[in-house]
């Protein structure tokens, strides 16, 4: 799988180290190069400073072979937006958006995105607890 990831945050971080890991080809791509160091030495794919709102910084960066976007930043906007742009624009197959507020999450379901929320995940995964 050919996975592209926007934002280079912990879970983007770890996302990326695991795909990597299995094999796959990985890119992540962030604004701020500085945010790279968090990737292990044994990192072994591509890093992309720049936009991923920006069209054409996408199309140099490769998406358009992308079989999977994962937008991870922080702000729910610029993820919906990346991924309509990866979605729509690109044609990428698989379109993942994390989505911190979650009326949101069904929201972005109405507009094609897989978004999870994982305010909403967490809060499932301790309610299970709490039955058993």
């Amino acid at each position: 799988m050919n996975a592209f990831i926007m934002g280079s945050g912990r879970v983007a971080t770890e996302l990326a180290t695991l795909l990597d890991q299995e094999g796959h080809s990985v890119t992540v791509m962030d604004p701020e190069p500085s945010q790279f160091d968090r990737l292990p030495p044994s990192f072994g794919g591509n890093t992309v400073v720049g936009d991923a709102t920006d069209e054409e910084v996408l199309r140099k960066a490769g998406l358009q072979s992308a079989d999977a976007f994962i937008a991870l930043t922080r702000d729910d906007d610029r993820n919906a937006m990346a991924a309509q742009i990866a979605k729509h624009v690109f044609g990428v197959r698989k379109v993942i958006c994390r989505i911190y507020d979650p009326p949101r999450e069904q929201f972005y379901k109405t507009l094609g995105l897989e978004a999870i929320s994982p305010i909403m995940v967490f809060a499932r995964l301790v309610k299970g607890r709490l039955e058993e």
